[in-house]
């Protein structure tokens, strides 16, 4: 098909450029656009009506005119993927920035992907360890899920990202784990900052990094998820391994879709996004999965800055909706010094059940999660108790579960930044917490399981007193048997010797 050149930009707007229609034009088409001056840029077609076609430009508008001419490149955007891209750094639009070797591609992909057919899912089961105890412990992340980080302005989210991406891995298995990581709208300081931990730590060798910076057109913005899960597609689907992504900011994503969306003049929505949100983070979201008959599994964390605190706020909200939980971090925790400043109580793994117990992680894990969880969440009531009649007025009871809510914090939620703790370590870190409170009061745990795992007062002796007594009943019974013989033996024999006395006499 002979590509024509067209001089009919009737409009500019921010990114975007108003073209008369000239021929059948398909939506999300590349634009080829020449400048008067001779340089070139890229463009996507963002919207075709009867007579006018929409095009976001990728490199912004500035020194566009409409003596600049259009030529429609009858494709949708494609990305160069192989397996030369792990270990490298590429900016939003999927280009080396880390001064190594342009990528020599095995295929070109369509950016926005193939939707997965829901009879063609794999159910997810397999456990996730990221070597975070609030993560493993209480909210695991399975092999297949899309768990988001709901995080606040100024909270250490992309610390926690960085050591989910470092520490992340598949137990027991000898399958190949790659990580996606993909930021957008992020300043210079914090690229810098994501780029030196992925080369001092070493973690860089099974990733690939996409930054996309605050100073690059928003379109972009659009465009980097998309590039980072092609990338995830491609490696898992083709190449049979599995694939962590982690999007950071999921909000400034966002952002951009409403600053686009405002350019275009559409009708806002709540709060000035569009309506079309939901749809257009499904469109990403559902990208995590696996699939029946193929090896690799692509397992999304998507982390989003919740403005003012606001978990109601139409980004979280939507991103609840369409995700499997959500891990739900605290400014108080983080005002007390503690990291990761994971709060427990409203974070939620909706597919935790399917990733944990026997043969998984271990066959106390959930007990051990909702024992936790209930004696917290009661510690954490307390406060508030206090607060007003002051410690003294609480029951004994009532102030152990003071005592462990404090204690939880400290050394079950804190741990260090490099800290990396596999489950058996949590799970133990959990029972040691778990014996501050009396064994009869663990109402959530199993006599079998405090029997073998609880180490508070009366524990080993717990287990050994039954022992004990068992044995000592044992011995008595042995002791006990042959003085019955003798009794049962003079029972018999005592008629017979009353008849021998008889016919003496």
């Amino acid at each position: 098909m002979e590509m024509k050149e067209y001089k009919t930009i009737t409009r500019i707007a921010g990114p975007l450029l108003f073209v008369e229609k000239t021929h059948p034009v398909g939506y999300g088409e590349i634009v080829k656009v020449t400048l008067s001056n001779g340089e070139k840029r890229l463009g996507q077609v963002l919207d075709t009506s009867k007579d006018i076609v929409i095009i976001q430009s990728f490199e912004g508008t500035s020194g566009m005119d409409k003596k600049s001419s259009v030529r429609f490149l009858g494709d949708v955007m494609r990305l160069k993927v192989s397996e030369d891209m792990l270990g490298r750094i590429l900016n939003g639009r999927g280009e080396p920035i880390d001064n190594g070797p342009e990528i020599i591609p095995d295929e070109e992909l369509d950016i926005n992907g193939a939707a997965i057919n829901p009879y063609a899912r794999g159910p997810p089961e397999e456990f996730i360890q990221t070597g975070i105890s609030t993560i493993d412990g209480m909210n695991t992340l399975v092999r297949g899920q899309k768990l988001p980080i709901f995080s606040g302005s100024g909270l250490p989210h992309n610390d926690i990202a960085l050591q989910i991406a470092r520490q992340a891995k598949v137990l027991g298995e000898k399958e190949t784990f790659a990580v996606i990581f993909a930021a957008m709208g992020i300043t210079n300081e914090e690229a810098q900052k994501f780029i030196r931990d992925f080369e001092e730590t070493g973690a860089i060798e099974h990733a690939v990094v996409f930054l996309n910076l605050a100073d690059d057109p928003a379109v972009e913005r659009l465009i980097t998820p998309r590039l980072a899960l092609t990338t995830a597609e491609f490696f898992a689907y083709q190449k049979g391994m599995h694939v962590l992504v982690i999007l950071t900011d999921m909000t400034n994503y966002c952002e951009s879709l409403r600053e686009i969306s405002s350019a275009r003049e559409e009708i806002p929505g709540r709060r000035g996004y569009p309506g079309y949100m939901y749809t257009d983070l499904a469109n990403i979201y559902e990208r995590a999965g696996m699939i029946k008959g193929k090896k690799g599994s692509v397992t999304q964390i998507p982390i989003l800055t919740m403005i003012g605190d606001d978990i109601t706020h139409p980004i979280a909200d939507l991103t609840g909706y369409i995700t499997e939980g959500q891990v739900v971090l605290s400014r108080e925790l983080h005002m007390k010094g503690i990291y990761p400043p994971v709060d427990v109580l409203p974070s939620l793994s909706r597919l935790m059940n399917q990733g944990i117990g026997k043969g998984k992680t271990r066959e106390d894990h959930r007990q051990v999660s909702d024992q936790l969880y209930a004696g917290y969440a009661e510690g954490r009531d307390l406060r508030g108790l206090v607060a007003i009649v002051g410690e003294e007025a609480l029951s004994a009871r009532d102030r152990r579960l003071l005592k462990f809510a404090e204690a939880f914090e400290n050394t079950f939620v804190r741990q260090g930044i490099k800290e990396n703790r596999g489950i058996e370590k949590t799970l133990d870190v959990s029972w040691n917490l778990l014996s501050v409170i009396p064994r009869d009061e663990l109402t959530r745990l199993s006599e079998d399981f405090k029997r073998r795992f609880y180490k508070g007062e009366g524990a080993e002796h717990a287990y050994v007193k039954e022992e004990v007594e068992e044995k000592v009943e044992k011995r008595e019974t042995e002791k006990a048997a042959p003085k019955k013989e003798i009794k049962e033996a003079k029972k018999k024999a005592a008629p017979v010797h009353k008849k021998h006395k008889a016919k003496k006499k």
